[in-house]
């Protein structure tokens, strides 16, 4: 089996998602650094024969090439045949990419985006992208007063996907301070075997 290869860049929470699964399923792989704060860096003939829509992270398997951190997460899952992090019975599948789409939207929009204001001086809408964030933020804390993962009794992608901007909430000026089951489940994810910092 071939070595994998990630493009990433350390500071991108996108990229973490991936590097914390990686870790989680003992994967090794090799990096290759894109610093997307440079718009360029993305941008090169090069680079958007591999990814053609210019963003990272990007997978490399063999001859597969996989890029979006969702997908990159699924594949990942699913070539590894964990159902215990993806379920591959319809209900299952159908509840983890509910989360997906949560990181997705109101995660990015809201978390994902304060922060690339507040740290990297993206032209954003910065109360804007708060008040979005407080919207997913809650969403987050009901789910997680009824489980202590977002899927039930067990960890999956989805957990995954949504943690790393929630974990980095400071750096958006966002406070989890109202969202206790949030704090909670943050912590949770932390102990879980072969966590990973941002940074690591």
């Amino acid at each position: 089996m071939s070595l994998l290869t990630l493009y990433d860049f350390p500071l991108s929470g996108n990229c973490y998602k991936v590097r914390l699964l990686l870790a989680m399923l003992e994967l090794p792989y090799q990096r290759i650094r894109i610093d997307s704060t440079t718009p360029t860096a993305t941008q090169t003939p090069e680079f958007r024969r591999i990814n053609p829509r210019g963003q990272i992270p990007v997978l490399v398997d063999g001859d597969s090439t996989i890029w979006d951190s969702m997908a990159i997460l699924v594949y990942l899952a699913r070539r590894e045949q964990r159902t215990d992090w993806l379920p591959n019975d319809a209900r299952g599948e159908a509840r983890v990419m509910q989360w997906l789409a949560v990181s997705e939207n109101e995660l990015l929009y809201g978390l994902a985006r304060a922060r690339a204001t507040k740290r990297f001086d993206r032209p954003f809408n910065l109360a804007q992208c708060q008040q979005e964030a407080h919207a997913g933020l809650n969403t987050l804390n009901l789910q997680l007063e009824q489980s202590p993962w977002l899927c039930g009794e067990t960890a999956t992608i989805a957990d995954v996907a949504c943690y790393p901007y929630v974990h980095l909430a400071p750096e958006a000026d966002v406070s989890l301070d109202e969202y206790p089951a949030v704090r909670e489940w943050v912590a949770r994810i932390e102990t879980l075997p072969n966590w990973v910092p941002i940074d690591a």
